[in-house]
């Protein structure tokens, strides 16, 4: 599109959409939160375009505070300069509404449940060398999600933790559309896909769990843990401690238990 020509729609195009998402670390520039609206700070009404480095994100309370003129469009185009999420040490968690006594999480066609029991109770639905990367856990009548989604160097990508969720400043995108979180390493290369249903439950069909060089495919049919050339599917996993186990280390008794698999010395560690 031309300076000069008028797009038809104030509807931002998704290429300016993701190159303001990065820009702007995937959430509000003013507190982070990962829940935004594309903002025009120069007013569409006013220059009718879509240009990048016009467009910022704001959370629903400070475009609502900006629209009634209770924020200032300076203090907008300031916190656009330096966004809160890439100032050091800020990440705005936002909180998941996850409740009730039973939970579950659905990978491709494999079910993972988790129900209350007279006592607390935990159900891993993945364990990689002893470490957790995805479950639910009910503590005090309280139902928690928790997640770790690495990338191919063991970064973290983001984090869910006892139902909050947090941003890491590494991945090349984040989405978050409705109900569904998408995390992208690339341009049409996506890490995981993940859609929320509360209260209590989600599902991914698409994306990798990945650890340690170990890496669980999951597709909309399987689980694929590649490393051992092994399939999941139509499966159900109620009340496992840890549902599937690999690697050596596992502090839970499991269903499946893969202890010696080879790993992508490749995907261990960022080359120095």
């Amino acid at each position: 599109m031309s300076e000069n020509e008028k797009p038809n729609s104030r509807n931002v195009p998704l290429p300016i959409q993701r190159s303001v998402r990065q820009r702007c670390g995937f959430g509000c520039v003013i507190c982070g939160l990962p829940l935004y609206e594309y903002e025009h700070m120069e007013e569409w009404a006013k220059v009718q375009r879509h240009v990048a480095e016009e467009i910022t994100l704001l959370c629903d309370q400070h475009h609502t505070e900006k629209t009634k003129g209770l924020l200032p469009k300076d203090a907008v185009r300031d916190a656009n300069k330096s966004p809160f999420n890439l100032q050091p040490n800020n990440r705005k968690p936002y909180h998941l509404h996850f409740s009730g006594e039973a939970a579950e999480i659905w990978l491709a066609t494999t079910n993972f449940r988790i129900q209350k029991t007279d006592t607390d109770n935990v159900m891993h639905a993945i364990v990689i060398d002893g470490e957790p990367i995805l479950g639910f856990e009910i503590q005090d009548n309280t139902l928690l999600l928790n997640l770790k989604a690495y990338d191919e160097f063991n970064e973290l990508s983001v984090l869910i933790e006892k139902n909050q969720l947090i941003y890491s400043k590494l991945p090349w995108d984040i989405q978050f559309v409705g109900t569904t979180l998408t995390i992208r390493k690339a341009h049409r290369e996506i890490l995981l896909e993940i859609n929320f249903q509360p209260p209590s439950k989600i599902s991914i069909t698409n994306g990798r769990l990945l650890r340690n060089g170990v890496e669980v495919l999951i597709n909309r049919q399987e689980v694929s843990i590649t490393n051992y050339e092994t399939t999941i599917s139509d499966c159900e996993f109620t009340n496992f401690p840890a549902s599937i186990s690999i690697g050596p280390r596992n502090d839970w008794p499991s269903a499946i238990s893969i202890p010696n698999v080879p790993r992508y010395k490749q995907n261990c560690g960022k080359e120095s």
